[in-house]
């Protein structure tokens, strides 16, 4: 004779999982508030300002050009003129400094001083900016 079992299993009931609540901004220590503040600040700024190639860069020390911030910011602003007119590729002029700069990328591609700058054609530039 054939003897059957049955057995049913019954799954443990399901039992929902505490939720943490999501902190709202205003939880947030003072601290951490202060550093994402000032974290999202740099990066909208970094968007905005000059960056130097890695070229660019070479350029400048292999000439012994140091710019200052209030250099920075007057070449800065000539970018942006560029910018506001649809430039694309920029030939800056500020004093006898060349800078070529990519105006979409917001970056100085390269750089020429007057001493060097003799023999140069500037190709691939669609405006050019004279810094006073």
């Amino acid at each position: 004779m054939v003897r059957y079992v049955s057995s049913i299993i019954s799954p443990s009931p399901i039992k929902p999982q505490p939720s943490s609540p999501i902190k709202s901004r205003k939880s947030l220590p003072a601290e951490l508030q202060a550093t994402f503040q000032e974290s999202l600040q740099k990066e909208i700024g970094r968007g905005q300002g000059l960056k130097f190639s890695a070229h660019a860069e070479k350029r400048l020390k292999e000439r012994q050009i140091v710019l200052a911030q209030g250099d920075l910011q007057k070449i800065n602003n000539a970018v942006k003129q560029a910018e506001a007119k649809g430039s694309r590729e920029s030939l800056i002029i500020y004093g006898d400094l060349a800078l070529v700069a990519s105006v979409r990328n917001r970056t100085v591609v390269t750089a020429v001083d007057g001493k060097s700058a003799g023999d140069h054609v500037f190709t691939n530039i669609d405006s050019a900016v004279i810094v006073k």
